[in-house]
């Protein structure tokens, strides 16, 4: 196949996720292979100056952006696409990404890193709770406020997806959808996507870090902390683990609850916010991985990385993670609305250290045939195949 020339359209998050740096990856591993990549990338930390009158027109232009369609109109007949691969476009994109690539004739990829698309909220989680009340009918987001914690920004995200919804523009201007599980495409297949139009395209580390070279020390937690993550039942869990050192890396809105749930009668430790190679540096060198995620988790990154590195998970029985963690092969699963298993998996683990050793083999290889740069960029070019053809 020609190398082609992609569009890669994203709205970068204020708090830097792991959806910001597959969009980089995925640029990054274009070039290298001789495609040519034209950005169009806005970031929410444009929003942070802006005075309370612009805030409130971003309100609105979260539906529709006139300069977003403009400005992808004028890319778009200077550069000449193959194919626009849109990635998070709210709040400053807004689907007039779609519509403007749509009428000049280039075919759209969207790749659907969250709930967006059926959740004001993205996660549905709300509450405290898995929620899926808005799959059908969106009214129950603007009154929990889900969006925030507010009713006002919840009833923004609201009117754009009811009036992307009834315009059809998620059926008619996105000729291919990309998810990141099998569960994710059953998901969004049930909520009223187009099957024919969804297709798996796991994660992917840019580089492959390695495996680990000893059985590690303490159990690790890498992520968000925040409600959906499982994160304060898990330190609360920990009450009950005395002998085990369990490090957190991570930052979040729970992070001062998480440190006041840390208690001295714990030997649980707070890392903070840690950069790429610190991260991995702590995935070598801990026994397990713990990830007691509570929502429906699209994939995983955090999993993905103690896979490449040779270290097995105890992971939540959720979403896309029994996809990564293979129940006794890779790790151990246990049911996410029930710590004492979590506890139970851990005391195992934390005393059969040859056996979790060997599952750490299991979920390096689990890596290397499923989930590489490779594996990844073969099935983005299989799709952007089908639609070029």
């Amino acid at each position: 196949m020609p190398k082609i020339s992609v569009l890669v359209i994203h709205n970068r998050y204020q708090q830097s996720a792991g959806e910001d740096a597959m969009v980089l990856a995925e640029m990054n591993e274009l070039r290298r292979r001789g495609h040519r990549v034209i950005p169009y990338l806005r970031d929410n930390a444009e929003i942070a100056g802006q005075s309370l009158v612009r805030k409130a027109v971003l309100s609105l232009s979260t539906t529709w952006n006139p300069r977003s369609y403009s400005e992808i109109t004028g890319v778009i007949r200077r550069e000449r696409p193959d194919i626009a691969h849109i990635h998070n476009f709210f709040p400053l994109i807004s689907p007039a990404a779609h519509h403007a690539c749509k009428s000049a004739g280039v075919p759209v990829l969207q790749t659907l890193h969250n709930y967006r698309l059926v959740c004001p909220a993205a996660t549905l989680f709300a509450g405290g709770e898995r929620c899926r009340r808005c799959a059908r009918s969106l009214a129950p987001g603007v009154r929990s406020g889900c969006y925030r914690n507010s009713r006002l920004q919840t009833a923004a995200v609201t009117a754009m997806l009811a009036t992307h919804r009834r315009s059809s523009t998620w059926k008619r201007c996105v000729d291919s959808y990309l998810v990141p599980s099998s569960f994710c495409r059953d998901y969004f297949v049930d909520a009223g996507l187009p099957a024919r139009k969804l297709h798996v395209r796991p994660n992917f580390l840019a580089h492959d870090p390695g495996p680990r070279s000893g059985p590690g020390e303490y159990a690790l937690f890498v992520g968000r902390l925040s409600a959906e993550k499982g994160v304060i039942e898990m330190v609360r869990a920990w009450q009950r683990l005395p002998d085990v050192p369990l490090l957190i890396a991570g930052d979040g809105p729970l992070r001062a609850e998480v440190a006041r749930a840390a208690n001295p009668g714990t030997r649980v430790e707070l890392l903070g916010q840690l950069d790429a190679a610190q991260t991995i540096a702590r995935i070598k060198s801990a026994r397990f991985l713990v990830f007691p995620s509570r929502w429906y988790e699209p994939f995983g990154m955090a999993l993905l990385e103690a896979a490449a590195c040779g270290v097995p998970a105890i992971a939540s029985r959720i979403g896309a993670v029994p996809e990564l963690v293979m129940d006794g092969r890779t790790g151990v699963l246990f049911d996410p609305d029930n710590f004492d298993e979590l506890i139970e998996a851990v005391h195992w683990a934390w005393s059969h250290a040859a056996e979790t050793e060997r599952m750490g083999h299991a979920a390096r290889q689990h890596y290397l045939k499923n989930f590489t740069a490779e594996t990844s960029y073969e099935a983005l070019m299989n799709v952007c195949r089908a639609l070029l053809n």
